[in-house]
């Protein structure tokens, strides 16, 4: 079933949300293969790990905050970031994932980070 968001008044954020949607309809996390979740905006990356069979966020990474992976959302942060989510997968024992790009396009900061992970060993 489709969330409705309502009334968004920028055009593009319209079609990303459309997409976001579209690509969440075709994959799932489980336990053993969590949804690696990436979030970006013109200052800021976050990355969630989630559980979508519990319904839980496993742990979270971003540029902001106490934890920050690195200091800024340009290619450079986003490697940093790859390489600290790859890191705490496998402190979980988790090596496998599947990635949501949450309907940004693939190329810059997003293949960046998911290059990343792949080079830390987790495979996406």
């Amino acid at each position: 079933m489709r969330k409705q968001y309502g009334k968004i008044a920028n055009k593009k954020n319209q079609q990303r949300q459309k997409r976001r949607l579209s690509i969440r309809n075709k994959i799932s996390g489980t336990s053993e293969r969590p949804r690696i979740c990436a979030m970006r905006s013109n200052k800021h990356i976050t990355v969630q790990v989630i559980d979508d069979t519990k319904a839980i966020s496993l742990f979270t990474v971003s540029t902001f905050g106490k934890s920050a992976a690195a200091d800024s959302c340009n290619i450079e942060g986003a490697k940093k970031v790859g390489a600290k989510v790859a890191a705490v997968m496998k402190s979980k024992n988790l090596s496998t994932a599947v990635f949501d790009r949450a309907g940004y396009r693939y190329t810059g900061v997003v293949a960046a980070l998911v290059q990343s992970i792949r080079e830390s060993g987790i495979q996406v």
